[in-house]
């Protein structure tokens, strides 16, 4: 067995950058090998798979695990981003093994193709009337400033049975868990439970109050809250950014290009490009172990560089990794590829004139750091052309 190669590149990085301009890590990760070896946010080492069959293998290890308590001993769970152990608080995101499976099967009925596509129209009516509403001063809007934020937050609040009159509250609730004010992340967390406990109230009828009758009886009713709030939070932190890419893609590309395909082949090729999350969340080595003829010790952080595998221009073609791959393949997929695929149709339907109110080319993205994704800093727009 050997060392995995180092990269002096900085991965995790706060960076800006043109909207086309690629990620500055992302080739150097990939030339370097199949598995790689960088410095994590958190400090020390971290390996970071770049090969698709490899991050397959990783994705499905029984040896490496998601639940934070394999974390390096020094890690600051603050400065790493990670949630609790598993023993702390159940999720979906944290479990292994037979009590993943146990908690994946009360989710994973609720968010089906089948079933998502019952919500198809009221979730195209959400978007046109968000964007109706936008368009009606007849002034150049920034969608990333509120519409991206609030359309995702909308409709995953309506389908868990969330009041719409909190959409306000769900949005600054998820601005403050961005602080670095723990107080603010902690009333940002308070704000989560009222949103749950709002969508569990007595005479709601929506996913949660289905969720709650399918977990396991052990799950308690402030655990519950955790797994609403999980569901709320990543439905607004994938899909926001992915709608501002999206949206420059459409306005920068002329109406019958698009038509050549269909709308969820072209969001398909927008997340594959811009992936929501450019890496796996952390996952942690429960023993010492050989990968790749490289050797990981126990508690080793492993990543699975996603954006880059997705773009690698040797990829065969197949199946990307945008939602993951294996059991913990990503709850929310079918929902979040029916609201993009929801806004193309109606920015076709009913603003065929939109365009944007600057060249493509002046538009940027912003690289938020850690293991975070990347997101476009403005995109101005005119509605009405």
């Amino acid at each position: 067995m050997s060392d995995a190669p180092h990269v002096t590149v900085d991965p995790f990085a706060v960076t800006i950058r043109g909207v086309g301009e690629p990620h500055p890590a992302r080739a150097a990760l990939r030339a370097a090998g199949p598995i790689v070896q960088a410095e994590a946010p958190a400090g020390g080492p971290v390996w970071i798979v770049t090969d698709d069959a490899l991050a397959r293998e990783v994705l499905v290890h029984p040896r490496i695990v998601k639940d934070p308590a394999y974390a390096p001993a020094g890690w600051d769970p603050r400065i790493a981003g990670l949630e609790p152990t598993a023993a702390a608080q159940p999720s979906l995101t944290t479990f292994d093994g037979t009590a993943h499976e146990r908690l994946r099967r009360a989710h994973a009925p609720l968010f089906t193709a089948r079933r998502m596509s019952g919500y198809s129209e009221r979730i195209t009516a959400l978007a046109r009337e968000l964007l109706t509403g936008l368009a009606g001063s007849g002034e150049t809007v920034d969608l990333m400033a509120d519409f991206t934020t609030r359309f995702p937050l909308t409709v995953v609040c309506d389908v868990l049975g969330v009041p719409l009159d909190r959409i306000d509250q769900a949005i600054a609730a998820c601005r403050g868990m961005h602080s670095t004010d723990p107080q603010e992340v902690g009333a940002a967390m308070a704000a989560f439970g009222q949103l749950a406990a709002a969508a569990l109230s007595e005479g709601r009828h929506g996913l949660a109050a289905e969720l709650r009758a399918r977990v396991p009886d052990e799950i308690t009713e402030t655990q519950l809250h955790y797994l609403i709030f999980t569901l709320i939070y990543a439905g607004q932190l994938t899909t926001d950014p992915s709608l501002g890419f999206l949206l420059a893609r459409v306005f920068a590309v002329a109406g019958a290009a698009v038509e050549e395909i269909t709308v969820d082949e072209f969001v398909r090729e927008t997340l594959r490009l811009h992936s929501p999350a450019p890496f796996s969340l952390w996952r942690f080595t429960s023993a010492d172990l050989e990968l790749a003829g490289v050797r990981l010790p126990a508690r080793s952080p492993v990543l699975v560089d996603i954006q880059g595998i997705n773009t690698d221009p040797g990829r065969s073609i197949g199946p990307d990794l945008t939602f993951g791959a294996g059991p913990h393949y990503c709850t929310g997929a079918q929902l979040a590829q029916l609201e993009l695929s929801a806004v193309v149709e109606v920015l076709r339907t009913d603003f065929p004139d939109a365009c944007l109110a600057v060249p493509l080319a002046e538009l940027q993205q912003t690289d938020l750091g850690g293991i975070q994704g990347s997101r476009l800093t403005a995109l101005p727009v005119k509605l009405r052309g």
